[in-house]
C-alpha cells in the first residue's frame, strides 16, 4: 500500500485515555505494518475546554506506550501546523468558499429556538433535525441581522440523497441525508466545528485511511458530504468497535479507570503489557496466542481482523497480562522500575545504600507482583522490623506452646550455621522439626511469619538466606518474646 498516512486526533480536553490509546495503537500499527506515516494532531479549538496540561498528558501517555509519532507536536513536518487553533485561518477560508458558493448559509436561529424546534420534533414522534428556516433568508435579512450584531452560526446544506460510508471494518454502511438536515460547521461563537476541521485537515495533510471510534460513524457521512462539497479526496474510513464494562455498559471517562496516567502509568502497569492488551480489545491474531510485543503486533497487524462486536474490557485479565510481563522482565530492569515506585523516603535510602540486597529482595518477591505500585509493600519489611499480634505466629492446627518450641529450636540451629543457605538451612530445620516432634510446617510458618510479619510471602528459607544470620536470630528472638508476654 503505497503513501499510507494516518492520523490520531485527540481533542485535550481530558486526559489521555484507555479508548483514544487503542486508536491511537491501531493507527499506529496499520502505519508501521504498510510501512507509512503515523501523524499526531491536537484539535483544539474548543477554547473553554481545551487546556496544555491534557496535551502534555497526551504527548507522554503516547511516548509512554511508544507509540512514536512521524509528524506532530514536538516532530518536525511539512504539512503543519498539528495545533488545529494554529490552524483556524485555514478553516475560515473554505467557510468563506462554502458560503460563496451557496453550499452553506448563516443561521441566525437562537438557542431557544432551536431546542423549540427539537423538543415539537419529539412530541410528533419525528427524528431531530435542523428545519433548514435560515436557508431561506434572503440576502437582505442577512445584512440587516448583521448589522444589528445578532450573532449567527454556519450550515453546511444537505440535499436529500444517500450517503454510503465504504467502511474497512463495517463494511458498506447507508445513510439517508434527509434524516441529518443542515448541520452546523462553525458555531455561533465563530469555532469551527470537529466535522468542519477534520475534513479539511484530513486532506490538507494527504491522510490516506481515518481508524476511529464507532461512535463517529455518523460524523464520516457528514465529512464525506463535506468533501464532496470541497473537492476533496475521500480518505479511506474504517470505524473501531466501542470498548464495554463486563456488565456490557459503555465505558465512561467519569465512572471507569480509564486515564492512561493516572490510572494505570501511576499504578505501575508497564507499557508493554498495556499495549498487549489493548491490541486484543477489538483484534484477533487468528491464533489462540495472548502475548506480543509492539514489534510482533506490527507484523501481524491486519486491518481485516478487526471486528465489528463491542470489544469487553476485563481488568482481571489486564492484572494478568501485566503480572506476566514484570514476571518476563530481566531482575535489573524490574528494579530499576520498581525503584520509581518506592516513596518511603527510609526504604529508598537503604535501597539507594544497598542496591544488591534490593535485587534480592525483588528477586524474591518477583513472582508475587502484578503491579510495580505493590513494590514498596512487599519489600517493606526487608529493610524495618514486621509489625504483627503474637497469634500470627502459631500455624493452623499448632498451639502457643508448640510454636514457642519451634522458633526456640529454629534459633538454636541457626546459631550453630556459619552462613544461612538455602541447603543448609532446609536441612537443619525440617530434621529439627523431625527429631522433635514437631511437624515440618508448624515451624517454617512461625519462622517465615517472625521474618515478614504477613501471611503470605516468599519461601522461608530464600528469605533466611537474604536476611543473614544476625538479622534472622534478631527477629526470631522478638517472635520469641512476643509468644512469652
Amino acid at each position: 500500500m503505497a503513501d499510507v498516512r494516518v492520523r490520531i486526533a485527540p481533542s485535550p480536553t481530558g486526559k489521555f485515555h484507555l479508548g483514544t490509546a487503542r486508536t491511537a495503537l491501531f493507527n499506529y500499527l496499520f502505519a508501521r505494518k504498510n510501512e507509512g506515516k503515523f501523524i499526531l494532531r491536537i484539535e483544539d479549538t474548543d477554547n473553554t475546554r481545551s487546556e496544555g496540561q491534557y496535551v502534555n498528558d497526551i504527548l507522554e501517555g503516547m511516548k509512554w506506550l511508544g507509540l512514536h509519532w512521524d509528524e506532530g507536536p514536538e516532530v518536525d513536518g511539512k504539512l503543519g501546523p498539528y495545533f488545529q487553533s494554529q490552524r483556524l485561518p485555514l478553516y475560515d477560508q473554505h467557510v468563506q468558499q462554502l458560503l460563496e458558493q451557496k453550499k452553506a448559509y448563516k443561521c441566525f436561529c437562537t438557542p431557544v429556538e432551536l431546542e423549540a424546534e427539537r423538543t415539537a420534533q419529539q412530541q410528533a414522534k419525528q427524528p431531530p433535525k435542523y428545519s433548514g428556516k435560515c436557508r431561506k433568508l434572503s440576502a437582505e435579512t442577512i445584512a440587516a441581522n448583521e448589522k444589528a450584531g445578532q450573532p449567527f452560526a454556519v450550515r453546511f446544506i444537505v440535499d436529500h440523497q444517500t450517503v454510503t460510508v465504504e467502511d474497512l471494518i463495517r463494511g458498506p454502511v447507508e445513510f439517508d441525508a434527509a434524516l441529518i438536515g443542515d448541520f452546523p460547521i462553525v458555531r455561533s461563537d465563530g469555532a469551527p466545528l470537529f466535522v468542519l476541521t477534520n475534513t479539511i485537515d484530513d486532506s490538507l495533510m494527504g491522510i490516506t485511511h481515518v481508524f476511529r471510534g464507532e461512535e463517529h460513524l455518523a460524523n464520516t457521512a457528514k465529512q464525506l458530504l463535506l468533501c464532496k462539497a470541497l473537492g476533496f479526496l475521500e480518505p479511506q474510513f474504517g470505524h473501531l468497535p466501542l470498548i464495554f464494562n463486563a456488565d456490557r455498559s459503555k465505558m465512561s471517562k467519569r465512572k471507569n479507570p480509564v486515564s492512561i496516567t493516572d490510572d494505570y502509568r501511576a499504578k505501575g502497569y508497564l507499557p508493554e503489557a498495556l499495549i498487549n492488551y489493548l491490541a486484543l480489545l477489538g483484534w484477533s491474531s487468528g491464533t489462540d496466542r495472548e502475548i506480543f510485543s509492539l514489534n510482533e503486533l506490527v507484523k501481524e497487524f491486519q486491518i481485516e481482523r478487526v471486528g465489528k462486536s463491542a470489544a469487553i474490557f476485563d481488568p482481571e485479565k489486564l492484572l494478568w497480562t501485566n503480572g506476566y510481563y514484570i514476571r518476563s522482565l530481566q531482575l535489573g530492569d524490574l528494579a530499576t522500575r520498581c525503584k520509581e515506585f518506592i516513596k518511603d523516603g527510609e526504604i529508598l535510602q537503604k535501597v539507594e545504600e544497598d542496591p544488591e540486597f534490593f535485587l534480592q529482595a525483588i528477586q524474591l518477591v518477583q513472582e508475587r507482583l502484578k503491579l510495580l505500585g505493590e513494590i514498596e509493600g512487599l519489600i517493606e519489611f526487608f529493610y524495618r522490623e514486621p509489625q504483627y499480634e503474637a497469634g500470627l505466629l502459631i500455624a493452623r492446627k499448632s498451639d502457643e506452646e508448640r510454636t514457642l518450641k519451634a522458633l526456640e529450636l529454629a534459633r538454636e540451629e541457626i546459631k550453630k550455621l556459619k552462613k544461612l543457605t538455602l541447603d543448609q538451612t532446609e536441612f537443619v530445620l525440617r530434621d529439627a522439626a523431625d527429631d522433635n516432634g514437631l511437624k515440618a510446617g508448624e515451624m517454617l510458618w512461625a519462622v517465615r511469619v517472625a521474618l515478614t510479619g504477613k501471611e503470605a510471602s516468599p519461601g522461608v528459607f530464600e528469605l533466611l538466606e537474604a536476611f543473614g544470620k544476625d538479622e534472622a536470630l534478631k527477629r526470631i528472638e522478638t517472635a520469641i518474646q512476643k509468644l512469652k508476654k
